[in-house]
């Protein structure tokens, strides 16, 4: 009589066995609003900022003034493929990489503003 009680649903299960089952996918269940939550407020947004630099980047040609890693501030002279040639001083010229650019300076801006801007 018990066993068909189970079947039809009337009887409950023995503790652990019913709850076991859907805590499992209960954590599954939180382990992906979490993952969700990762990359919508990490993982995106500095995707969205690495594009945004690559096209900066890419748009860059001779006479702007850059900001580059080291702290310097040129203006470059010529473009190339995965460098730029760029005048940091009189009759002194440097190759730096692509890479190395933080931004670019609009006219008579100073490098310290853009802590203040965001």
């Amino acid at each position: 009589m018990n066993g068909m009680m189970m079947v039809f649903g009337m009887a409950t299960p023995p503790a652990g066995q019913g709850q076991q089952q859907g805590g499992g996918m209960l954590m599954i269940g939180y382990m992906v609003i979490i993952f969700a939550l990762f990359y919508f407020m990490m993982i995106r947004p500095q995707m969205k900022k690495e594009k945004e630099r690559k096209k900066l980047i890419s748009e860059i040609k001779t006479g702007d003034r850059i900001l580059f890693c080291g702290g310097m501030i040129g203006t470059v002279s010529n473009v190339k493929d995965q460098t730029f040639t760029v005048k940091v001083a009189d009759n002194v010229k440097v190759d730096i990489a692509r890479g190395a650019v933080i931004r670019v300076l609009q006219k008579d801006e100073e490098p310290g503003e853009m802590d203040r801007q965001g």
